[in-house]
């Protein structure tokens, strides 16, 4: 049997007797990723080089380094104006460093793969391109002012976003 989490809350009802609707949640949507999701936002598998069905797979490639084709794409999916792409992809990866290369070092991918995971959940959770854009590029006040795109850079604050969008997807106090 999967675990759960349950969340519960009190329902007006006619009586006016406390009443509590329960909710049970998988525990499986809240900790997994779906690796295929985030490897289609990073690029196709022959831009990747690899196909990638598993976090195994997606791990082996973060670890190998990512194509830089694979900023691009990902910039061009949060962004929606070239001064914003160039200012989200230098900030990920040195412009210098960027004219030389073929692949992304593994610590630059890792950045890059936490970026493409928070913009597949954004989408999820606003059921929107769009909208997941906006929470993407936006200040949220959840998280001290800054933009969710910004906190891509560490792992830390990859998961203040992921926890952030798990409560508004499940309709948790945030």
């Amino acid at each position: 049997m999967p675990l759960c989490l349950c969340v519960s809350h009190a329902v007006d009802n006619a009586a006016n007797w406390p009443t509590f609707q329960v909710h049970s949640v998988p525990l499986r949507c809240l900790v997994t990723i779906n690796a295929s999701n985030v490897a289609a936002v990073l690029g196709s598998e022959s831009e990747l080089g690899r196909r990638v069905a598993n976090l195994d797979d997606l791990r082996h490639l973060v670890e190998e380094g990512l194509p830089v084709a694979a900023l691009d794409r990902v910039v061009v999916r949060v962004t929606r104006d070239d001064r914003s792409a160039a200012e989200l992809k230098y900030r990920l990866v040195p412009k210098t460093t960027l004219r030389r290369r073929v692949r992304l070092d593994p610590e630059e991918s890792q950045r890059l793969e936490r970026l493409a995971r928070m913009t597949v959940l954004a989408e999820q959770v606003w059921e929107s391109p769009d909208l997941a854009h906006e929470f993407l590029t936006s200040m949220q006040h959840q998280l001290d002012g800054e933009r969710p795109v910004d906190l891509a850079r560490s792992d830390i604050g990859t998961r203040q976003v992921e926890t952030l969008l798990m409560k508004i997807e499940y309709a948790l106090p945030v």
